[in-house]
């Protein structure tokens, strides 16, 4: 029988996975798709830090930790889908045991974790990704899952569409899935294979002893409100003891309840066999201090310090933009961030990771990166637009950030949030180099920001980039017929990177023209088996004429 704790856990977790898929499918709902990352309490408190911010978006959390004062950690309990997801591989990977562990130190590791991204965040610095868990599980829902998933139902059609054809089932065998490919997923494979593994050493090793929002709703929920009380029909069979699955029971005492640990699941009360056990308000309890876990204030300072460190040797490092170094700073060469992504510095400590944005990109051009912009832009948001272009029309990325790393914008500033500018290596170029006609660039480019000209010595004419024009769409890199490394490439030179303010009044200011033209007359991939060889579509009769 599903118990009312299981039923609301399943409920949230495909409401979780509801708006996950309404995002990557593009869709715009009354609800905010980001609904869920709202709620952690550790992500918006440590982003609200690091940023130096605090947005009307982020109460949700605040009112998660003021139920939190009054009803215990039920977030983690029944709503968060992290712990849900670990709920259910524990019932796959758990080890048969008759005793439950014993939970020892480990516990305090979710205070020093919470307090290393206390301390960096205090310097500026978000590390919040690293084990914020809707930060993680979105990840592993829109990176991981998502594009397997696709994947798989793909195969399913190529193989199902032979007796498609033969029942004339016209909808089956043109159906089909496009997989989304992200960079990463072996690693976040590798890290909820870990912690899927976990399960064996105790049930929900993560929230136990490693999750930091656990952590800190676990400082506001000393003494609920509402919390677990036992009755003198307590006979010490231990039962409870075993089933709870955050080991919140002590064991020399079942009567005693670490309600800082508990998760309201009623585990307890369900199995008991004397029915002694009832969540109630409380007015008095049994105190038993002998195996409470306490945190010193020197491991308080401690944690903070090391997290303060590892900020200030990330804001000292080659590849950080912190102190504004001026022309001569180094910076990622090839890294483009989303349009409407805030200043490098205060879009690093705003963007949580979640990888919603990444999810939502109908193109797949967002792509988590690696170690292009040092360890602080681990597994932020960039633009592979060889991989495909970023559409002038879309606003996804905006739409679903639950931190505004990324703004919101309307559909005429989208237009005018310059992400780059395009750059021709001549010696690559068909037309520059080989002196063959291609004008793909031009064709596709929906901004009319490439012109053609006759050079002399050139039989044909060659492509040439008006930066003015030019808002680094992608689309002249991404359908390039040059293989490997395209010929012509954004860089983001001339970005425009706002906090506040308007696209388009900044960028007029810059002497930029950035319009677009209909949509009918660009984005099309160029006609022809051969478009990517030899004359480009319209221009095989070689009018420009030859020398």
């Amino acid at each position: 029988m599903i118990t009312f704790w299981r039923a609301i856990q399943l409920i949230s977790l495909i409401l979780f996975l509801i708006l996950l898929t309404l995002a990557v499918s593009s869709a715009i709902t009354p609800t905010p798709l980001d609904l869920f990352l709202l709620l952690d309490p550790a992500l918006i408190a440590l982003t609200a830090i690091s940023a130096r911010i605090f947005y009307i978006a982020f109460i949700p959390a605040l009112l998660v930790l003021l139920v939190t004062l009054f009803f215990g950690r039920i977030f983690c309990g029944y709503i968060c889908p992290m712990g849900t997801t670990l709920d259910g591989s524990d019932k796959l990977f758990a080890a048969s045991r008759k005793k439950q562990p014993e939970a020892g130190k480990l516990r305090l590791l979710k205070y020093i974790i919470l307090f290393f991204l206390l301390g960096a965040s205090l310097l500026g610095v978000s590390f919040v990704f690293v084990a914020a868990p809707l930060s993680l599980i979105t990840r592993f829902y829109g990176l991981l899952v998502h594009p397997v998933l696709a994947f798989l139902f793909n195969e399913i059609l190529c193989l199902v569409q032979p007796l498609a054809e033969w029942l004339d089932m016209d909808t089956v065998i043109f159906m089909q899935i496009a997989t989304p490919r992200f960079a990463t997923q072996l690693f976040i494979l590798a890290f909820f294979g870990a912690l899927f593994f976990l399960a064996r050493v105790s049930p929900r090793f993560w929230c136990r002893n490693l999750c930091p929002s656990g952590a800190l709703m676990a400082l506001f929920s000393k003494k609920p409100l509402i919390r677990r009380d036992v009755s003198d029909d307590c006979t010490d069979c231990g039962r409870c003891v075993n089933s709870c699955p955050m080991n919140a029971i002590m064991t020399e005492d079942p009567r005693v309840t670490l309600h800082e640990e508990c998760i309201v699941c009623r585990t307890c009360e369900n199995t008991c066999p004397e029915n002694a056990i009832l969540f109630d308000r409380i007015k008095s309890e049994q105190v038993f201090e002998k195996q409470r876990f306490s945190f010193s204030r020197r491991q308080f300072i401690y944690s903070g310090l090391f997290g303060a460190a590892t900020a200030t040797v990330g804001l000292t490092g080659l590849n950080s933009l912190h102190g504004k170094p001026g022309p001569g700073q180094v910076a990622p060469q090839g890294l483009v961030r989303p349009p409407g992504a805030l200043p490098e510095m205060d879009f690093l400590a705003q963007c949580s990771r979640c990888g919603e944005c990444m999810a939502a990109c109908p193109t797949n051009t967002l792509q988590p990166i690696w170690l292009d912009a040092g360890f602080m832009g681990l597994f932020s948001p960039g633009l592979n637009l060889r991989r495909s272009y970023c559409s002038p029309e879309c606003r996804m990325c905006g739409e679903v950030c639950p931190t505004d790393a990324i703004r919101s914008l309307s559909k005429d500033e989208r237009i005018w949030a310059k992400t780059g500018t395009a750059v021709i290596f001549r010696r690559k170029c068909l037309a520059w180099e080989q002196q063959k006609s291609c004008m793909v660039c031009d064709e596709v480019c929906p901004y009319k920001a490439v012109e053609f000209r006759k050079e002399p010595g050139n039989r044909v004419p060659v492509p040439l980039v008006r930066e003015e024009k030019c808002a680094g769409c992608g689309y002249c890199e991404h359908f390039c017929p040059v293989q490997n490394q395209s010929a012509i490439v954004i860089t983001p030179m001339g970005a425009l990177r706002m906090s506040e303010g308007s696209y388009i009044t900044q960028g007029k200011s810059q002497g930029l023209n950035l319009s677009i033209s209909p949509k009918s007359e660009y984005g099309l991939q160029p006609e022809g088996k051969d478009w990517g060889k030899g004359f480009a579509p319209g221009f095989e009769d070689d009018e420009f004429g030859s020398d």
